[in-house]
């Protein structure tokens, strides 16, 4: 899951050495946790949130079919 967000987001980003993607694994969530340059943080959570809410939804599609729960909080 961290791989694919981490591809997904140095697409979308300018300065895609600035990425940075944790995984906290949880007893029953994980959480994937996403730094990216302040320059960039738009650009990620798009008009309304809807760049950050699609990668939401490939994210939970992808962690259903491996019958995990994942989710994404992009930080400042």
């Amino acid at each position: 899951m961290k791989e694919l967000i981490e591809i997904i987001v140095k697409a979308l980003v300018d300065v895609p050495d600035d990425v940075q993607v944790d995984e906290v694994v949880g007893e029953q969530t994980t959480v994937i946790e996403l730094k990216v340059a302040k320059e960039d943080l738009g650009k990620v959570i798009g008009k309304q949130g809807r760049t950050a809410q699609a990668m939401r939804t490939i994210l939970n599609a992808a962690s259903t079919k491996l019958k995990k729960r994942c989710v994404l909080e992009i930080l400042e």
